[in-house]
């Protein structure tokens, strides 16, 4: 026995145009619900990373600030930035990342200025393909992202679960088959 739904209604006016609901529905949809506390509370974390990372405390600076932020705001609200729910435990794990990112980046700069200022200039560019380890889309762009962000290594592409990236020694290469990245993403866990 096979079930079917009926027809949807054509809710259009007879001229063809869309009702103004409809049109909201869909751009609630597209640009994804958020409530008012989880706008405050990243807005919070926007501001106090304004105010910690340019340090300025001026009057004019500030209301700037606030500016950027709100507009910040909007525009993700708009690009459909909160279709995707973040758990609380994920924004707990950030700043744990955040600092493993930061002592990566840290280590592939001093790798990437020792093999550019020594005179023999041990580089052998290798093109790695790598299982991105995530499921969702914004966890692959999160692993692709952090792989660029280290000096010394480009994600050319990403394609399904695969991604192709190019270092600029062997050395970096091996130790990005280690998956330390994919597992470090994987811990924060992206929906």
């Amino acid at each position: 026995m096979t079930y079917t739904t009926p027809p949807e209604r054509d809710s259009r006016p007879r001229d063809g145009r869309e009702n103004k609901k409809d049109v909201m529905i869909k751009i609630n949809h597209q640009a994804g619900a958020v409530g008012a506390l989880q706008l405050l509370g990243l807005l919070l974390v926007l501001m106090v990373a304004w105010l910690l990372w340019s340090g300025l405390y001026k009057p004019l600076l500030l209301i700037l600030g606030l500016f950027s932020c709100l507009l910040s705001l909007w525009l993700a609200r708009s690009m459909g930035f909160f279709r995707h729910a973040l758990p609380l435990r994920s924004l707990l794990r950030l700043p744990v990342f955040w600092g493993w990112v930061l002592r990566e980046v840290i280590k592939s700069s001093i790798d990437v200025a020792r093999a550019v200022l020594s005179p023999s200039l041990p580089i052998s560019p290798t093109l790695v393909e790598l299982d991105a380890g995530e499921t969702t889309a914004a966890g692959k762009v999160i692993v692709g992202n952090t792989i660029t962000l280290s000096p010394g290594t480009v994600t050319i592409d990403l394609h399904e679960d695969r991604m192709l990236v190019h270092c600029l020694n062997r050395q970096a290469a091996e130790e990005l088959l280690s998956s330390e990245t994919q597992r470090r993403t994987g811990k924060l866990g992206i929906r």
